[in-house]
């Protein structure tokens, strides 16, 4: 049976405080939206629908560069959940499957557990998501009869006995397309806050003869983002639920609770990451390699055996192979370092590719911006690049080169050349103590005057 996705992502998110749409504060370095669509993403859905309203143009953009496919429609009025799914209707025109609704500010609902919806849906018209709450506070609540969903109740509308229910709603719901948009179709609003709800469709699912159900998880999955104080804590949770994986499956953190991941954050087994670490979005890591304390790696690639910082900083399309040594105040900026080179000290590599074990001395810089458009730096194999060297874009040092300290490169040097290119020293007796005197005269005079 084929799978659609129908998200919503309408809400501005006024508990927030910003200008930025609920869904598109980031824990994990993506969007609260990201999250929600890649669980259900691994369901391979046939379609996916994004119901946007504030700051919709944002949104959608954000949902199709998650996925291009994605398909957003627009809830103009906020009138309410039930209205909020009505809008994808069309959009569903002739799709015969089942259709999830996930919410853009609820980011841990697992693969796991929508695959278990759908596993009830074989015996049921409709299955809900619910979950125990440690403390139900104004959640909605969910009326079982056996295994029987009876009713769901919004707190506000909800007995006191109805109140003592701990058994709540996260507002998930799975059901056959035809199904849900004709109950949607029926849903009213005669409730304290005169909107569309749509827990509504399962009294009417029941009064219709249908069967509703609700399946279980844990209570953390359905955290809901609202507020700031919210995001911090699903930043936390997130976090540490990424290093408690990667510690499982064999990476070696000496402080984990020091080291910031990614969403797509892959790390292999036997790495090991020093304290103080941040992965930014896009950063690979493969087996057995090292990165040491306060560096941090965005958009980068990181060979077997290589090893990085401490306080080195990988920008995107840092691209490093097997063996590859950058040390302390490193940066490495759309470059790539081959097999056992070394760039360990001071040194700013950008728009680069250096050759098999070179070694780029300390203080070395491309130059690889004119102000206006960016140049190549080219740098073969085993050769050896000397302290402050200025290797001035678009330059190639050949193999088995060098270049002296203090050399300023401005053309291509050839293989097994030494380039050299600063002016004479000169020294001229006595002139410092002379030069001295004078200064410190002068500071005197001021101090007086």
């Amino acid at each position: 049976m084929s799978t659609a996705l129908v998200i919503l992502a309408a809400g501005k998110g006024t508990r927030m405080e910003s200008d930025l749409p609920k869904v598109l504060h980031k824990i994990g370095g993506a969007p609260l939206l990201h999250h929600a669509m890649l669980s259900a993403s691994a369901l391979e859905p046939e379609r996916t629908i994004v119901v946007t309203g504030h700051g919709a143009e944002l949104v959608d953009a954000a949902a199709q560069d998650f996925d291009p496919d994605a398909n957003a429609v627009r809830q103009k009025e906020q009138l309410g959940t039930a209205h909020a799914v009505a809008q994808a209707r069309e959009a569903l025109d002739g799709f015969d499957g089942e259709v999830i609704v996930l919410y853009g500010d609820t980011p841990f609902i697992t693969t796991d557990t929508l695959e278990q919806m759908i596993a009830a849906r074989a015996t049921h018209d409709i299955v809900v998501l619910g979950f125990e709450a440690t403390d139900p506070g104004r959640y909605g609540r969910l009326l079982m009869d056996g295994e029987t969903l009876s009713r769901i109740v919004e707190y506000k509308d909800a007995t006191e006995e109805e109140r003592a229910v701990t058994l709540c709603n996260s507002g998930v719901i799975c059901a056959d397309a035809r199904t849900l948009f004709d109950l949607v179709a029926a849903v009213g609003n005669d409730n304290a806050s005169g909107e569309y709800y749509l827990t509504d469709i399962i009294g009417l699912a029941n009064a219709r003869g249908l069967k509703a159900t609700a399946v279980t998880c844990d209570e953390a999955e359905t955290l809901g983002i609202n507020s700031r104080l919210e995001l911090a804590s699903a930043e936390a949770l997130f976090q540490q639920n990424k290093r408690r994986a990667l510690i499982e499956d064999g990476v070696m953190m000496q402080a984990p609770d020091t080291v910031f991941l990614s969403f797509d954050t892959i790390i292999g087994r036997d790495a090991e990451i020093e304290p103080n670490v941040v992965f930014a979005p896009g950063v690979t890591v493969e087996s057995g390699a090292r990165i040491r304390a306060f560096s941090h790696l965005e958009g980068a690639h990181v060979s077997r055996g290589a090893t990085v910082g401490p306080f080195a900083r990988l920008r995107p399309g840092a691209e490093l192979a097997e063996d590859v040594h950058i040390g302390n105040f490193v940066e490495i900026k759309n470059a790539a370092i081959d097999e056992g080179a070394k760039v360990n000290h001071l040194t700013y590599i950008g728009d680069a590719e250096i050759g098999a074990r070179s070694n780029i001395g300390a203080g070395t810089i491309t130059c690889n911006y004119d102000g206006v458009m960016k140049h190549r730096t080219t740098i073969g194999r085993d050769t050896f690049i000397g302290s402050n060297t200025m290797l001035v874009a678009p330059v190639t040092v050949g193999n088995e080169a060098m270049t002296a300290t203090a050399t300023v490169v401005t053309k291509d040097v050839p293989d097994g050349a030494m380039a050299i290119a600063r002016t004479d020293q000169t020294n001229k007796d006595g002139f410092a103590r002379k030069l001295f005197s004078i200064l410190r005269a002068k500071k005197a005079k001021q101090a007086k005057g």
